[in-house]
């Protein structure tokens, strides 16, 4: 019997009662579990993203900067709740720590109060980072906190480009004000080049000018010497005149204090008796000439008396026997007092008759006395008041004095300083003098050093940028993310499940052929019993299961296309070569349960582990352990997971043809190893009559 009807014979088992066809059904069915369901469950997982719950807290207190307000925490939350990243929830800092504790919220993101102040500082002196605090717990989620440092680094790259941006903003505006004070200073250096051709000039009369300040400063020198020693002279004797100041005021104070308060008592009385004086002078001077006139006879008159007065004193004291004691004393007195009347009346006479010039000279110095005594009348109630002013005046001048001798010191004391001043002015000058002439030198040098640095400056003013605000834009975008990513997919695969699906199919297929095994016979019992050839033998019992695996591939394929979405670019080619895949593992699938019998469906298992884990069907294979990557390239699923790359997302073709060819020979090795096993079976042993392990 050729092996197609014994392949057909052995799916007709299936269709004879419910629970069969049922089986049959299932197994073809059974791959979309592992291929459409595992794919439909991962298929866009980044699409969903804004259903994870995530604790958002904006602790920035922002910051006032160049004039303008700063909050950087503001600015991300804004941008951040307009994403829709994740399903932000703006908690506080203490919400959100329980909340990722408790599972709550799978991550939190977290503004610190001096984010603003640190991205403001990169202007400032001390410029500081600015840190976004991200808490994450694998305890929830592993696969979460890696998405989170994908998505929190775009964040962070954003931030830190934003400050970038402001930053150089401001670098490009200090440009254009370095720009305009620049071409300030040209001007202003130009206007220095004329202004030092006049200094060159001027330092020129300058030192002329000196020079004859130098011969003045000399003789000023030789004036003030001969002023010091005048001062000095002038100190000495202000000062004697202080000294006898100082005296004469103490002597007339000392007087006054005695005599004004007799002056001021007895003033009225010194004016009476200064009239008497007067008056007496009058009548002095009225009698003089009546004095002339009766001197000679007064004289005459006065001696004669004398002799009587003397003759009648002997007669009755001296000569007189019997002297009358109570008459004689008196006569005596009187003859003497007559004798010197006489005696004075012969002076007068003589007087007038020998100094009558001397007389005219008394009539004058009463005179004077009669009119001092009368001024002295006239003033004397008032003498202690005039003598008041007098010690007043006095007093004054001494004050005046001390004043004139200290000013006399001081301009002694000044004239010699600038006695001194003047030799050190024209010391000074001789110096200046050698100065200017340096001056005039170096202003010479400096004028070619202002012409070389105006035309400097005019050339910088050409080099220096002058940005606008456009121009200020662009190059601040530029700068602030200078190196982009230019990011071209060749093939790009436009969701998370359409990447998985080279990975997931093989892996439905794999299983689809180990269960179908389970329940239709690796080797046709009944090719067995009638002593086919083993090839036929091996034929019929892989071409049932192959044709389910068809039927399976058809399913998957249909529901992952028109009910996932799963777009193919190369969809003829994907159903021909899944085609050829379910055939390949179909044969390897008999071929271990016909060699090994129970024990081979243990190691379909195993080799289906070892498969998912060296096909690189998730990470790169070069990511995982020595063994997997060494393993790899000798394994059916590896080449099966690449072809389905290139067919499903695009690509060149070469490894899908050279899947083909390793799968054409693992299909033929596989089908010739069961032919060798089947030929095994057709001989019974005491192991397959009771066999060791059975399932």
């Amino acid at each position: 019997m050729r092996s197609p009807r014994l392949a057909a014979l052995e799916l007709k088992r299936f269709g004879r009662g419910r629970l069969p066809r049922a089986a049959l059904v299932a197994i073809t069915l059974l791959p979309l579990l592992y291929g459409a369901l595992y794919l439909w469950s991962f298929w866009d997982p980044y699409g969903r993203l804004d259903r994870i719950p995530v604790a958002l807290v904006n602790d920035d207190r922002g910051v006032s900067a160049a004039g303008r307000k700063i909050a950087a925490g503001d600015e991300i939350t804004r941008g951040l709740l307009d994403s829709e990243v994740f399903a932000w929830h703006e908690v506080s800092a203490a919400e959100a720590r329980r909340g990722v504790e408790d599972g709550s919220y799978y991550l939190s993101l977290t503004m610190p109060a001096d984010l603003s102040e640190r991205i403001a500082s990169g202007s400032g002196a001390t410029p500081a980072t600015g840190a976004l605090q991200v808490r994450t717990n694998d305890a929830n989620n592993y696969i979460v906190g890696q998405i989170s440092r994908t998505v929190f680094s775009e964040v962070r790259t954003a931030a830190s480009t934003d400050a970038a941006r402001s930053f150089l903003d401001r670098i490009f505006i200090s440009f254009s004000d370095i720009h305009d004070a620049t071409e300030k200073a040209a001007e202003g250096a130009d206007r220095l080049k004329g202004g030092i051709g006049k200094a060159k000039k001027g330092s020129q009369d300058l030192a002329d000018g000196l020079r004859t300040a130098k011969d003045g400063s000399g003789e000023l020198s030789g004036g003030l010497r001969k002023l010091d020693k005048g001062a000095g002279d002038l100190e000495t004797g202000t000062r004697q005149v202080a000294d006898g100041t100082q005296s004469l005021a103490d002597k007339v104070n000392g007087v006054a204090g005695q005599v004004r308060p007799y002056l001021k008592d007895n003033g009225r009385t010194i004016a009476e008796s200064a009239r008497l004086i007067a008056d007496s002078s009058q009548a002095v001077r009225d009698n003089l000439d009546a004095l002339v006139k009766a001197a000679p006879a007064a004289a005459t008159g006065a001696r004669g008396a004398s002799d009587e007065l003397n003759t009648l004193y002997r007669a009755r004291c001296e000569d007189a026997p019997e002297p009358d004691p109570d008459a004689c004393p008196p006569l005596e007195r009187a003859t003497t007092a007559a004798a010197d009347a006489a005696d004075v009346a012969e002076d007068v006479n003589a007087l007038v008759e020998n100094d009558d010039g001397d007389l005219e000279a008394l009539d004058g110095r009463l005179a004077t006395l009669q009119r001092q005594a009368t001024a002295l009348a006239r003033h004397a109630p008032h003498l202690d008041e005039d003598l008041e002013a007098v010690v007043t005046k006095i007093n004054a001048l001494n004050t005046g004095a001390r004043k004139a001798a200290e000013g006399a010191d001081r301009l002694h004391t000044g004239l010699t300083g600038a006695e001194r001043g003047s030799a050190t002015l024209d010391s000074g000058i001789g110096r200046l003098g050698t100065g200017a002439d340096t001056l005039d030198g170096g202003l010479f040098t400096l004028a070619g050093g202002s012409a070389e640095l105006a035309g400097g400056l005019a050339d910088g003013v050409g080099r220096i940028p002058d940005y606008d605000k456009d121009d200020r834009d662009r190059r601040t975008e530029v700068m602030a993310d200078p190196v982009q990513l230019a990011s071209r997919s060749l093939h790009t695969a436009p969701n998370y499940g359409t990447g998985f699906a080279p990975y997931f199919i093989p892996l439905s297929l794999w299983v689809g052929a180990m269960v179908a095994y389970m329940l239709i016979q690796p080797l046709n019992r009944r090719a067995l019993a009638i002593g086919a050839p083993a090839w036929r033998i091996a034929l019929a019992g892989w071409l049932p299961v192959a044709a389910i695996g068809l039927f399976q591939v058809a399913a998957l394929i249909s529901v992952l296309h028109w009910a996932i979405g799963l777009e193919m670019a190369h969809s003829a080619g994907t159903v021909g070569f899944l085609a050829l895949v379910t055939c390949c593992f179909t044969a390897i699938v008999q071929w271990l349960n016909a060699r090994f019998g129970p024990a081979g469906r243990i190691l379909v298992l195993a080799l289906l582990m070892l498969q998912l884990t060296s096909a690189g069907g998730t990470y790169p294979v070069q990511t995982s352990p020595g063994f997997f990557a060494a393993v790899h390239p000798y394994l059916p699923m590896s080449h099966v997971v690449e072809a389905l790359r290139r067919l499903i997302t695009g690509g060149g073709l070469g490894p899908v043809w050279q899947a083909c060819a390793v799968l054409a020979a693992f299909t033929a090795g596989a089908l010739a190893l069961t032919a060798l096993s089947a030929r095994r079976k057709q001989v019974w042993t005491l192991d397959r009559l009771r066999p060791e392990l059975s399932l």
